[in-house]
């Protein structure tokens, strides 16, 4: 069973409205040693995030630098730079994702969108939380003794094993087990192989036969 956003979220937000100065927003990210925040309205609904980057586009902007304002890459760039409060600066709409959502949902959206943090809303878009890089990454903690019993009582099925083989490494959580070749062929089973890939904690799946090994078993690694 794969983890889930709520598992791994953070419900203590630090969040600000709209209104903020940048100036107060310059002292919350100080204070409480944070890189950005949700923005919410009144009815508690995020309407935005506010991020250093975000932030920092004005200093750039007064550096004085050949590059700066004029060399800005966006036109929304600009609007930062001039923005003194939080509603000025912040990327809107936001990009979010629900509870209930895939943690590796939360890593793609990261990924695709090029942002650190998450904020975690309900169908009607009130923050319950905050997702991170850090709290996506915390998955691959999990202890190798319960990646291999998933892997021994979920994932292969009832007769295939022939030999458990060693433990599973860390910390590079890599799956390791042996189980034969389906008959008339040299190559494992690629479902169970793209299952144990798929199991949270697991950072790779290495096929490591030789050429005697093919003929008897298959080790993934």
């Amino acid at each position: 069973m794969g983890a889930i956003v709520r598992d791994v979220m953070t419900t203590s937000v630090v969040t600000v409205r709209g209104d903020t100065p940048f100036k107060e927003l310059a002292a919350v990210l100080a204070s409480s040693r944070v890189s950005g925040f949700p923005v919410i309205d009144q009815a508690g609904k995020v309407i935005g995030v506010v991020s250093e980057t975000d932030m920092l586009i004005k200093e750039a902007d007064q550096a004085g630098h050949p590059a700066s304002f004029a060399g800005l890459r966006r036109s929304r760039d600009r609007e930062k730079a001039a923005g003194v409060t939080a509603a000025e600066l912040m990327t809107s709409p936001p990009v979010t994702i629900g509870p209930d959502e895939p943690v590796q949902h939360a890593a793609f959206l990261m990924y695709d969108r090029a942002v650190c943090r998450l904020p975690v809303v309900d169908q009607a878009g009130h923050l319950v939380g905050i997702i991170s890089q850090a709290d996506v990454l915390s998955i691959f903690s999990r202890p190798d003794e319960e990646i291999r019993r998933e892997v021994t009582d979920r994932v292969i099925p009832q007769g295939l094993l022939i030999d458990p083989g060693p433990p599973f490494r860390s910390p590079s959580k890599t799956a390791s087990r042996r189980c034969p070749a389906w008959p008339g062929t040299a190559r494992p089973d690629r479902d169970i192989i793209e299952a144990v890939r798929r199991i949270e904690g697991v950072a790779a799946v290495r096929d490591q036969r030789s050429p005697a090994d093919d003929r008897l078993h298959t080790a993934t690694s």
